[in-house]
């Protein structure tokens, strides 16, 4: 039962360090739609900005694990399927409603479940 409230404890810090940077992340993002940045470019700042804040904090809080060159490379790597998987969803929804923003949290929960299953068993392994 420990090993059990352990894992949830985990994942609830995850999800917490995942809420600060999509905050971050779609702060970013809606500030440069609405200075006329195109919906893409903003989208890869936003993923850009939470994406370095995203590792940091993971590393530290959520997985205790030291960072390196090698888990960084992993992060990057998991990163890239999801920055893909993040700019499709906002594209559908920017050709289908004309909403960017609806895209990019549908794709949240997606990227987040992704993350945190390849954090545990591959990044910070």
């Amino acid at each position: 039962m420990h090993k059990l409230f352990a894992h949830w404890r985990q994942f609830a810090v995850y999800v917490s360090g995942g809420l600060l940077c999509a905050l971050v992340d779609i702060g970013i993002m809606q500030a440069l739609i609405r200075h006329g940045v195109h919906y893409a470019s903003a989208t890869t700042a936003g993923f850009a900005a939470g994406l370095l804040i995203n590792y940091a904090f993971h590393s530290r809080v959520t997985f205790a694990a030291n960072a390196s060159p090698a888990s960084f490379m992993r992060y990057l790597c998991i990163v890239g399927v999801n920055y893909l998987l993040t700019l499709a969803c906002v594209a559908v929804f920017e050709q289908l409603a004309g909403s960017p923003l609806a895209g990019k949290l549908l794709s949240l929960p997606l990227v987040a479940m992704n993350g945190y299953v390849l954090g545990k068993y591959w990044i910070f392994k």
